[in-house]
């Protein structure tokens, strides 16, 4: 065999060996960029802060102030009662892997105890923004009126959680929020601040709607199924009647539905709130037998296809709107 021969034979063995070369390259360089891909999806090195929410109300605020710098993931699907959430072994891992943890301490124990026991960096408890206060199933207005009143169960009062629902203190867990992601990730602090000095100034529109809307009414007292609304009642000299406690699955006395229907009528109630997340069977029971109309009352603990509207705000509005509706607002 010439040399000619011999070169012309290795030939094609030598572009072999390219062709595998090139290919095993191609194959490392697809897994990298599949690793890296994956990587971004799970938030860890696209820059972004990587956070969990407890429930929606946390995921409103973390998506408000964070903005385009976090990915914000939600404990609590659509629909399910936040109360009754149980944290299962893929969600203890998500909060481990996350940056922040968002939650409120007294609403979710099971989540109480993941964050807890989880080596999350920075873990914001809303509860500690604000200041919680003891509620029973009577707030606000005139509610010692009724406190000597059969029915009036001082047993059901306890640390009243549903602090969303007052805009005003909502508003001071949103700053304390912001903070603590300007102190997460300082790089972006300054669209921090500027994404929550936005978002204050819609709560504190919100709250002058509600103040203005609902200072001149016929009747100051609303009946709803559990007491979420105690704080809202305080703040805008309200009486809240609730048929169950802080608790929405805990049942009523016979004794407290007698007074309720006794009650009503006194005041000039004209309407039994509902939700949308419980059952809707006790609050309808109690208005047809007291003759009242019924509506809902949306407590916000989750955004679904029967909200009145497609986050906090819109909510909110449609709650001022019914609360108008059922106290004969002027």
């Amino acid at each position: 065999m010439s040399v000619m021969n011999v070169r012309l034979a290795r030939r094609p063995r030598r572009r072999l060996i390219s062709t595998a070369a090139v290919a095993a390259a191609t194959v490392l360089g697809l897994t990298a960029l599949s690793a890296c891909s994956s990587s971004s999806a799970d938030g860890k090195n696209d820059g972004k802060l990587d956070v969990v929410a407890s429930f929606y109300p946390m995921q409103y605020l973390a998506q408000e102030i964070g903005g385009s710098h976090v990915d914000v993931s939600n404990l609590t699907e659509p629909g399910q009662e936040p109360h009754d959430l149980e944290v299962s072994a893929q969600q203890r891992a998500q909060i481990e892997e996350s940056d922040v943890a968002l939650y409120l301490k007294g609403l979710q124990p099971a989540v109480d105890e993941a964050i807890d026991q989880s080596g999350t960096k920075t873990k914001i408890d809303a509860a500690s923004l604000t200041t919680l206060e003891k509620h029973g199933n009577e707030v606000g207005g005139h509610a010692e009126e009724h406190a000597a009143d059969d029915g009036h169960d001082h047993d059901s009062e306890g640390s009243d959680p549903h602090i969303w629902l007052d805009p005003v203190k909502y508003a001071e867990v949103a700053e304390g929020v912001g903070k603590a992601l300007e102190k997460a990730d300082p790089d972006n602090a300054a669209d921090y601040k500027k994404n929550t000095a936005a978002l204050l100034k819609k709560l504190d529109g919100l709250n002058t709607e509600f103040k203005d809307g609902l200072k001149n009414t016929d009747s100051d007292v609303f009946i709803t199924t559990h007491a979420a609304f105690g704080y809202l009642a305080e703040r805008y000299g309200l009486t809240e009647e609730a048929i169950s406690g802080l608790d929405p699955e805990s049942e009523p006395s016979a004794a407290r539905v007698k007074n309720l229907q006794k009650m009503a009528k006194a005041d000039g109630v004209t309407t039994v709130f509902y939700e949308t997340l419980v059952s809707d069977k006790t609050a309808k029971t109690l208005a047809n037998d007291a003759k009242l109309k019924t509506d809902v009352l949306d407590p916000i603990e989750g955004i679904t296809d029967k909200s009145k509207g497609d986050d906090y705000l819109q909510v909110m509005k449609s709650n001022l709107a019914a609360l108008q509706k059922a106290l004969g607002a002027k």
